[in-house]
């Protein structure tokens, strides 16, 4: 609709308001639309989201999940989930021997100092402090071990120094270890053949000394049975006398006398009395 201002001498069109007014409605919706997307925060499972403001660090974490936040807020994402680092490096014993060690590292990220990890170190702490701390405490561990003792009885004890050092370290710094893992020692092959030939000897001393104890405890046994055969044959012996034996010659003649084999009987032994039997 067109209006003539008498005045001025012109003609005003009242739809151009309405169409500006619609723009800016329009505009407005759109902007608000906006702000409403960039409001809502999603985390994904196993992060946490570290909220900045215009490049600076607020401290809010979020756990995962969705979450209305200031849009003007920018949501950075940081894995919590445990995470395994695999080292395999060069490093010298007490003696100055030069060993190769396969090691890995069960780690993750305390979710409580998730900010100040991003705002310190960075996205990307594996590689500034995680990754540098291991070599350093692996290289610091070995070297108070000789080769021998790492490569038979003291792994564990190694594995757990470094645990140690790396938990004071890294803890201070917002990443909780969880375990070490020493997963395989590679010496010198000489050293190696002299180790195991080592090894070798000690196990054949040990069944050596097996045997002798086996066979000095079955001595010992024999020893023991003999005397107690001993023993008893003194016992019996000392029960047995003259007219004991003369007293069962007698009964053993009555029972030969008595039974229906046909025999001869021959009285008037010289040495006891006792009779003579001759079989059939």
């Amino acid at each position: 609709m067109a209006i003539f201002n008498e005045p001025h001498g012109r003609v005003i069109d009242a739809n151009s308001g309405s169409v500006l007014r619609l723009l800016g409605i329009a505009a407005a919706a759109f902007v608000l639309v906006i702000m409403l997307f960039a409001a809502v925060a999603r985390v994904d499972s196993g992060q946490v989201g570290v909220l900045t403001l215009f490049g600076r660090v607020t401290g809010e974490v979020l756990p995962e999940g969705v979450h209305l936040i200031n849009p003007f807020k920018a949501n950075h994402e940081l894995s919590i989930r445990t995470q395994e680092i695999k080292e395999s490096a060069s490093v010298p014993s007490s003696e100055g021997l030069v060993m190769n060690l396969d090691t890995s590292l069960i780690y993750h990220l305390n979710p409580e100092k998730a900010a100040e990890v991003y705002q310190k170190i960075g996205p990307n702490y594996m590689a500034v402090l995680v990754e540098p701390n291991l070599r350093a405490a692996i290289r610091e561990a070995t070297a108070s071990h000789s080769a021998n003792a790492l490569y038979t009885g003291e792994r564990e004890m190694v594995a757990k120094q470094i645990h140690d050092q790396l938990t004071d370290k890294l803890g201070q710094r917002g990443i909780l270890v969880e375990s070490v893992l020493l997963r395989d020692i590679q010496l010198p092959a000489t050293l190696k053949s002299s180790i195991e030939s080592k090894q070798q000897a000690e196990q054949e001393a040990l069944a050596m000394n097996f045997r002798l104890q086996k066979e000095t405890q079955e001595a010992q046994r024999k020893r023991i049975e003999a005397a107690g055969i001993r023993d008893f044959q003194q016992i019996v012996a000392q029960g047995i006398s003259p007219q004991l034996l003369e007293w069962k010659g007698i009964e053993a003649t009555e029972t030969l006398a008595k039974s229906a084999n046909a025999k001869v009987v021959v009285i008037g032994n010289p040495k006891n009395g006792l009779p003579l039997i001759l079989g059939q």
